[in-house]
């Protein structure tokens, strides 16, 4: 299933789904109910320790602008932004979206993401000043980590380790874990 792109003019009320901007038009994003899982159990590991530790923000399915014409958004699955870059003591935006670019950005892959898809959002994190970017691929059960300095690929049976959240590794065995891909080819089959 491939994501619908509307052409409408950035300036018309945005849709009513998760969506995307590029290049001035709505793109729907796309989550499974596994990949919406994910991002959850990855939230749910970092909570506790980032608000503890007063590390920063967590955000899930936040939107950022990439460009100040406003024609490229993009709403990534989870976000850290550092207390250095947003402070703690500093609201969020309640009626906009944020005006800086997260530390990472994590996105799940599901059945709809295309690779060209994927490696163009992950060049546009880096261009406008994303620190790292995780794709988590439950179908292969492994994280990409990528930096400044390449990537590294992490299994599912090992510690996801980063310089953003020092000494706190992400256990991904608890959450890439083997996926059952019945797909059912029946509208009746996937209500029940």
């Amino acid at each position: 299933m491939s994501p619908t792109v509307l052409a409408q003019p950035a300036i018309e009320t945005p849709p009513d789904y998760l969506y995307e901007m590029v290049d001035g038009r709505y793109v729907e994003k796309v989550v499974t109910s596994y990949s919406a899982w994910v991002i959850s159990a990855l939230n749910g590991m970092l909570w506790d320790v980032v608000n503890s530790q007063g590390l920063g923000w967590l955000l899930v399915e936040a939107t950022f602008s990439l460009e100040p014409s406003g024609r490229l958004r993009r709403r990534t699955d989870l976000a850290f932004i550092s207390a250095s870059r947003w402070p703690l003591d500093r609201p969020l935006p309640y009626r906009s979206e944020m005006p800086i670019m997260p530390d990472l950005a994590i996105e799940v892959i599901n059945p709809s993401t295309t690779v060209n898809e994927l490696v163009r959002k992950r060049d546009e994190y880096f261009l406008h000043g994303v620190r790292e970017v995780w794709i988590v691929i439950p179908s292969a059960r492994v994280v990409e980590v990528w930096s400044s300095t390449g990537c590294r690929l992490v299994r599912h049976d090992q510690l996801l380790t980063s310089e953003l959240f020092p000494g706190i590794p992400v256990d991904l065995s608890k959450i890439l874990r083997e996926i059952d891909a019945v797909e059912s080819t029946e509208d009746g089959d996937a209500r029940n």
